[in-house]
């Protein structure tokens, strides 16, 4: 009896040193690892790119306009159109001290489908057989390309010498071909270069008949 007494003894006390040697301790709960917030990268802001201003259009020629001859000649005229009725009186001063020996008188050819123009009136006079000597103070009109250099798509009329400080009245007989209001660009040159005004610049004068 007390051998197993002392067995029973000896595994009791073995329990009790195995029960001694569990951790009661409560287990360390692992922290959840924390979930990283993703950074919003910035993103650069991007300045508005600033257009290139404009280049500036240019304006379009007017109508029955005139390109301006490559040659430039520096004497000074004055002129003034004054429309008189069915005529449009040219009057050209000069204030060099030089003769132009041909002034010429310039505008455009597609000018004929509306107006007119020429250095005299038409008469049986002038074409008569047997008629009055003919007398006339212009010495050319050519409708261009001439063969002194009158370029296309204009008629030029020439009106003799300008003497220095003298000054030139020129009739223009103008004739209606159609209704309204006309502007076209008159030249003024010696030959077939362009003269001056005041300040160097072209003798080129925008003409307004009503």
């Amino acid at each position: 009896m007390r051998r197993w007494e002392a067995i029973l003894a000896g595994a009791g006390i073995l329990a009790a040193a195995t029960a001694c040697t569990v951790d009661l301790s409560p287990s360390s709960t692992a922290a959840p690892t924390p979930t990283a917030t993703p950074n919003a990268t910035p993103r650069p802001t991007v300045a508005p790119t600033a257009s290139p201003p404009a280049s500036p259009t240019a304006s379009p020629e007017p109508s029955l306009s005139l390109s301006l001859p490559d040659v430039t000649d520096p004497r000074v005229v004055v002129a003034a159109v004054t429309p008189d009725g069915a005529t449009l009186r040219v009057t050209v001063s000069s204030t060099a001290t030089e003769r132009i020996d041909e002034l010429v008188l310039r505008w455009p050819a597609e000018l004929e489908a509306m107006l007119r123009l020429a250095p005299f009136t038409p008469s049986e006079d002038r074409i008569r057989d047997g008629g009055p000597p003919l007398q006339q103070e212009w010495t050319k009109w050519v409708v261009g390309p001439g063969e002194q250099g009158e370029p296309a798509g204009t008629i030029s009329l020439g009106w003799g010498p300008l003497l220095p400080g003298a000054t030139l009245e020129i009739p223009l007989v103008a004739t209606r071909v159609g209704e309204g209001p006309v502007e076209f660009d008159l030249q003024l040159l010696a030959g077939n270069d362009l003269l001056s005004f005041e300040g160097g610049l072209p003798a080129e004068l925008r003409v307004e008949v009503p």
